[in-house]
């Protein structure tokens, strides 16, 4: 079983997160029991703010177990595709990350809807790089992932 892993569990246990850390722990040492992990290069990316140089992340890598693979042409057409879709169904309602759910958000002063751009490339190219090298993704954002990339495994 290969499981890519998504920045967010890494930085909860890297950071410690209070509400995620346990639950990002068991799913990183579990993956990690089954088989191998790897990471692609958005992660790599998001990672290494948290370390001085890039030997300090290498380090961490080589000693987690956590196998850097870069994506090719096939995943970042599959990350171009998802994008695409997502690009035609974005409005103003903001996406639960957990179950995937659309709202709208109020400001409370003047009623106009909030707008965010919640989702950027890197959350696609994480997706689809997951989808090609790895069996499942291990993700918080199990929402997003599933709307965008409903054959990916995910956490299971």
């Amino acid at each position: 079983m290969i499981s890519a892993i998504d920045t967010c569990i890494l930085l909860d246990v890297l950071l410690p997160d209070p509400v995620h850390l346990t639950a990002s722990k068991a799913l990183l040492d579990k993956a990690g029991a089954e088989g191998a992990l790897l990471i692609c290069e958005m992660v790599y990316a998001e990672l290494a703010c948290q370390f001085s140089t890039q030997y300090e992340l290498d380090a961490f890598l080589e000693a987690t177990g956590i196998r850097f693979t870069p994506s090719g042409r096939e995943s970042l057409r599959k990350a171009a595709d998802a994008w695409k879709v997502y690009l035609s169904r974005r409005d103003e309602r903001l996406q639960c990350s957990s179950c995937g759910c659309l709202t709208r958000v109020n400001c409370p002063e003047c009623g106009r809807v909030i707008v965010s751009p919640q989702h950027v490339a890197s959350d696609f190219i994480i997706g689809a790089h997951s989808l090609t090298y790895a069996n499942r993704l291990l993700t918080r954002d199990t929402g997003f992932y599933s709307a965008y990339f409903p054959g990916l495994r995910l956490n299971d």
